[in-house]
This record gives C-alpha cells, sequence and structure tokens, in this order.
C-alpha cells in the first residue's frame, strides 16, 4: 500500500479553507487526527478522497506551505474588510463562469458572430441616469412591465430571459453547480460579471432573496456596460455603497434600470400617506424595499432620517428572515435553466449535436452527464 508523506499544516489549511471542522470527516477518515500530528500518513488513494472533500485541488496538499489565493477577478466588494480570503465555493463557482465564457467566446467566433455593441459602451464619466435608461431600451423593457407580473420569480425569470436575449449569459445559482451540499455564501458575494465583447456573462447569487436578485441582475449588467473596467465581484449591501465609484455608478444606473424616476415619482403621491410605502412600491415595480427607500431619499421624496430608520429595522428583519430560509427545491431540470443557463445550454447542446464538440465536453461544461444531459436536452426540444 503506497503511503505519501504531506505537511500536517496543509491538512489543517485544507480543512480551514473549506471551513470544515476536523471531527466531521472523521468517521471518513478515522485516521485524520494522527496525520495530522504527523503520527501516520495516509494513502494516495485516501489524501485523493480528503482533497476532493475538503474542495482543495490535490497537487496543493504537497506545497511546503499554503498557498496565496486570489480572487481572478476585479474585487469590487464594500464589504472586503469582513472576509479573509475567497471560499472554495467562490473561486470554483468563478473558475467554472470561465471556462464557460471561454468555451462560447470560440464558438461565437468560429461562427462568425459579431461582437455585441454595448458591451463597454458606456464611461464611469457618463450620467448613470441616462444610461439605465439606455440598458432599459436594449433589453427591451418597457413602462409599467414589472407591475404586470404576479410574484418576484416571474419577474426575475422574465428579466433573466430579456437579457439573455440580447446576447449576456445569465446565471442565477445559490450553491456550486448542482451540488447543494456547496451552498454559497451571501455575505461573501451577490454577483458578479465576466466581461467580453462576444460572452458577457452576469452570475448572480442565487441564495439572496429574489427581490435582491433582481437588483443583483440589473447591477452586474451595468458593470457590463462599463467593460473591462466593470468586470468584477460585488459584494455591496443592500444599496449602499462606500467609496467604490465603479459600485456607485452601477447601484444608481441598476436603480434608475429597475425604478425609473419619472414612474416613482408618478405613484409616490398615492402612497406616501401609507404606513409602508416602500413595501408597497417593492411589489409593484419587483425590487427590494431599500431600493425603492433609496431610490426615494435621492430623489428628495423622503428624508435622510426617514429612510435610515426603514433601512435599519428592514435590515434587522431580512437578516432574521435569511437565517431560516435554504436555496432549492423545485424541478430538477427548470432549475438548470437558471444554473447552466439556457441559452449556453443551447450553445453547447447544438455544439455536440453538430460534431463540433464532444459530448464529453459538454458533459463538463454543464456540469450535466449522461442521461441527465440527454433529458436536459429533450426538454429544450432536441433529439439525440
Amino acid at each position: 500500500m503506497n503511503r505519501v508523506s504531506v505537511r500536517p499544516g496543509m491538512l489543517r489549511w485544507a480543512l480551514e479553507r473549506a471551513g470544515l471542522d476536523m471531527h466531521k470527516l472523521e468517521p471518513r477518515f478515522p485516521k485524520l487526527p494522527a496525520w495530522e500530528l504527523g503520527e501516520e500518513k495516509p494513502t494516495l488513494k485516501q489524501l485523493e478522497a480528503f482533497a476532493k472533500a475538503t474542495h482543495v485541488p490535490f497537487g496543493y496538499l504537497f506545497l511546503p506551505e499554503p498557498p496565496e489565493e486570489r480572487i481572478p477577478i476585479p474585487d469590487f466588494r464594500t464589504i472586503r474588510g469582513e472576509i479573509s480570503s475567497p471560499s472554495p465555493n467562490l473561486l470554483d463557482t468563478i473558475y467554472a463562469m470561465q471556462r464557460r465564457l471561454a468555451w462560447l467566446r470560440e464558438d461565437r467566433i468560429e461562427c462568425e458572430a459579431e461582437p455585441l455593441d454595448f458591451v463597454g459602451s458606456a464611461r464611469l464619466s457618463d450620467d448613470p441616469q441616462a444610461v439605465g435608461q439606455e440598458m432599459r431600451r436594449a433589453v427591451g423593457i418597457s413602462s409599467e412591465w414589472a407591475a404586470k407580473r404576479n410574484s418576484w420569480i416571474d419577474a426575475v425569470r422574465e428579466m433573466r430571459e430579456a437579457i439573455e436575449r440580447i446576447g449576456v449569459m445569465v446565471v442565477i445559482n445559490g450553491v456550486v453547480g448542482n451540488n447543494t451540499r456547496r451552498k454559497l455564501n451571501v455575505n461573501e458575494f451577490r454577483g458578479f460579471s465576466l466581461c467580453d465583447d462576444y460572452t458577457p456573462l452576469v452570475f448572480v447569487n442565487g441564495a439572496d432573496a429574489k427581490s435582491a436578485q433582481m437588483f443583483t441582475m440589473a447591477h452586474e449588467l451595468a458593470h457590463i456596460w462599463l467593460g473591462k473596467v466593470g468586470e468584477g465581484l460585488s459584494g455591496f449591501k443592500n444599496i449602499s455603497p462606500e467609496g467604490v465609484e465603479v459600485e456607485t455608478f452601477c447601484d444608481k444606473t441598476a436603480a434608475e434600470f429597475l425604478l425609473p424616476a419619472r414612474e416613482l415619482k408618478a405613484q409616490w403621491g398615492s402612497v406616501k400617506r401609507e404606513q409602508q410605502p416602500f413595501n408597497k412600491l417593492a411589489r409593484r415595480f419587483k425590487v427590494s424595499p431599500i431600493v425603492v427607500g433609496r431610490r426615494a431619499m435621492d430623489l428628495s421624496l423622503v428624508d435622510r432620517e426617514s429612510f435610515f430608520a426603514f433601512y435599519r429595522e428592514y435590515i434587522s428583519e431580512e437578516r432574521h428572515q435569511m437565517a431560516g430560509s435554504s436555496e432549492g427545491g423545485g424541478d430538477f431540470y427548470n432549475n438548470q435553466n437558471v444554473r447552466v443557463g439556457q441559452m449556453f445550454a443551447t450553445n453547447v447542446i447544438r455544439a455536440a449535436l453538430e460534431g463540433r464538440l464532444s459530448f464529453r465536453e459538454a458533459y463538463d461544461l454543464t456540469g450535466l452527464r449522461g442521461g441527465t444531459f440527454q433529458e436536459y436536452a429533450s426538454r429544450l426540444g432536441f433529439d439525440l
């Protein structure tokens, strides 16, 4: 039986990196305490299984000391001071999205697609309100569209589909791939954007509330409008960024995109004397009440004291509700429309059927394999 040497410190690092307690893994690896003390050595298979359980690249365990892991895209999070290092769940999610973008970019160029002219069309010196209105025009959002939707779920779905129709990949997921045991942490990030002239991508943390997902989707779309200067990771706390110019611009643009000043002012007179005016307008526009409140303050419809009193109370209630919630459920194959992205999946399946991509590569890109891949393809209208 081949046993391998590994520094005990690397085992401890792998556990800490994954946020796992040794005792939690001890039933699977009874000798783990002895490995960590250097009293015994694991076999190669045991170490491979340990690497898989802790979501660490196998080769890392043979390094003399832990590597310095960095987020591979710019970090615009306004809560970065509260985060020591990126989680493996965040890193694996970004890497998976980068692989998808790279493949689709190459595929589109081979198919002689034209670059998307809206990518990078905005500048930080532009008026966010004007950019927000241009985004609405490009995506095809009409006045009062959200008020006609029965729920936030319907509104998020329609917004995602509309953004994908203009060529932007949109992925909404609260876990890594389809692994429901690897949940994404909203306190770590809300979303991110990957910018490319042919295949821009917006990722929204699906563990967040639906009303918050709507704002994140619009916020990340504003990053795409900024182009490479806007590509990066967002972890904003609601709608009050501090000192991050790109985030401030994208927040203001997203607010106008979802809640145009003209429409809010037109509706304000009918709700301003009600006990919960922000909540009522939030249901109408399908955004978070915080977005409505901050927008109303910026437009001088309410004073700062009124908004921040509401803000503190709402955030306290939201944290309590989010603590007891969990992402998941629903039809597995319907979930793939958001976890993989219907536009991306359609392109991958078509390429596989045309012989431009092997089915093994298609499985790796989508995270779906064998019969699961075939069933999803069938539901999208393909005959495999």
